[in-house]
């Protein structure tokens, strides 16, 4: 790949870009191409392209060491695609490119949605109490949407491997944390093995799962509360939702709850430090509006854990090679430990 135009962010070159456009939606290339990078994302890099009076996003994967299937352009775009026509607030597909060749890796397009994305305690601290309560409730409202979608009634009933599904969680992020090693990390592989030998069957496996559910992977407004999009669908697939549901409350009680979360780029402004309810009332709302069988959610916490502390150092790692782009990353790698040590204590309990 040349060298990006000058003008051109990082890992976007509008040149490349816009002839892509031109031979193959020239609808979408109707003036001049700008873009900047949207900050805050912490694995895919997504972009707000201009183009004359037209606003679209782009998605493509992190720059370098790039881990096979986790950083998925056309399962992204597939299941948007998909869920379009249902209850779940998503953002309109609007092209694939699923060719490296033009950018350096696959991308995509979609509409830019109205909304604001909440992942600062800057921005959560300037909300009501009353809009702190509104967007968790309607946040657990759309995974219980979300969850209740049959995959076969949208295309995609091929979208997973829903037998299994769990142990199979171990085992991929075991491979992502053996390839994105670069420091001793005491504990995760006493978690790692744990977590492997008491994996449950999952009773409630064959439902679209987002994979990384969280509020500041929503668009959202609050006056009047509304998710108008769930946003990084990467690693979605048909699994058990208590895995979502796990790594929800990992975000929200582990790193939110605790003196963890003050500043820290993952869960800064989320859970209840931040003035938010409780995990325990996110699952009651959440079993109000599903079928699915909540049941205890020790082990799924665990797997969050892990999972959260893997993604986290495979971050770190890309920030050492300079493969990051955007602020915040520096302090990522310090929130693999207290991951390892409270997934270790919810395992024991299971």
């Amino acid at each position: 790949m040349t060298e990006p135009t000058a003008g051109s962010p990082a890992g976007l070159d509008l040149d490349r870009l816009g002839g892509y456009l031109a031979a193959h939606r020239p609808d979408l290339a109707a003036g001049p191409l700008r873009a900047e990078l949207i900050a805050g994302g912490r694995s895919n890099l997504t972009y707000l392209v201009h183009a004359g009076d037209r606003e679209m996003v782009l998605r493509r994967p992190p720059l370098g060491h790039v881990l096979a299937t986790a950083h998925d352009m056309t399962r992204e775009f597939r299941v948007i695609s998909a869920l379009a026509p249902t209850d779940v607030p998503v953002p309109g597909a609007l092209l694939l490119c699923p060719e490296p060749e033009v950018l350096g890796a696959p991308f995509y397009l979609m509409e830019r949605v109205p909304g604001e994305v909440f992942r600062s305690r800057s921005r959560t601290d300037q909300l009501t109490g009353e809009q702190r309560h509104g967007l968790a409730m309607t946040m657990m409202d759309t995974l219980a949407a979300l969850h209740t979608v049959e995959p076969a009634a949208v295309g995609l009933a091929d979208f997973g491997r829903p037998e299994g599904f769990l142990a199979r969680q171990v085992r991929r992020w075991s491979g992502q944390l053996d390839r994105s090693r670069s420091r001793p990390l005491p504990g995760i592989d006493e978690l790692r093995d744990r977590l492997a030998a008491t994996a449950p069957e999952g009773a409630n496996a064959g439902r679209i799962v987002h994979g990384d559910f969280r509020l500041d992977n929503l668009l959202a407004t609050v006056d009047p509360v509304t998710v108008t999009a769930v946003l990084d669908w990467e690693m979605a697939t048909l699994g058990d939702p208590l895995a979502d549901l796990g790594l929800l409350l990992t975000y929200w009680d582990v790193l939110g709850g605790s003196a963890a979360s003050d500043g820290n780029p993952v869960a800064d402004g989320l859970g209840p430090r931040a003035g938010f309810p409780s995990g325990a009332e996110l699952i009651a709302r959440y079993a109000g509006r599903s079928d699915v069988d909540v049941g205890p959610l020790h082990w799924h916490i665990a797997l969050g854990c892990f999972k959260l502390a893997v993604i986290c150092e495979g971050i770190h790692y890309r920030h050492t090679l300079g493969q990051t782009l955007g602020e915040g990353f520096d302090t990522i790698g310090g929130l693999v430990a207290p991951l390892v040590a409270h997934g270790l204590t919810a395992v024991r309990e299971t």
